[in-house]
């Protein structure tokens, strides 16, 4: 170790969560919040918008197979298009099998 460094004053066990303040002039509010099935790790930023979902910069439509783009569409399905309408979601998914994945998402 270096000097004047001591080892308790690492974290190894977790990351440090910082949070961003959103800008005074930028009238958009934001939220992101993670999920996570065994490897599989979700993150979603929500903010106010048009109603668009992106999946690693992606349409949700694109999601193979369909059967589970189904699994992704349940919980927008259920907020109802007065909801959904109003907020873009951007999901940045990694790790895992596509199935852990879609089910991370859920979260």
């Amino acid at each position: 170790l270096a000097q004047g460094i001591h080892r308790s004053s690492f974290c190894c066990q977790a990351p440090c969560r910082r949070v961003l303040p959103v800008m005074a002039e930028a009238k958009t509010e934001r939220v992101q919040c993670f999920g996570r099935k065994k490897m599989a790790v979700a993150v979603a930023l929500v903010r106010t918008g048009s109603g668009q979902v992106r999946i690693n910069g992606c349409p949700l439509t694109t999601v193979k197979p369909d059967i589970l783009r189904v699994k992704v569409y349940e919980p927008l399905l259920l907020l109802g298009k007065e909801r959904c309408g109003k907020v873009d979601i951007r999901l940045r998914v990694k790790g895992g099998g596509f199935t852990s994945q879609v089910y991370a998402m859920r979260q």
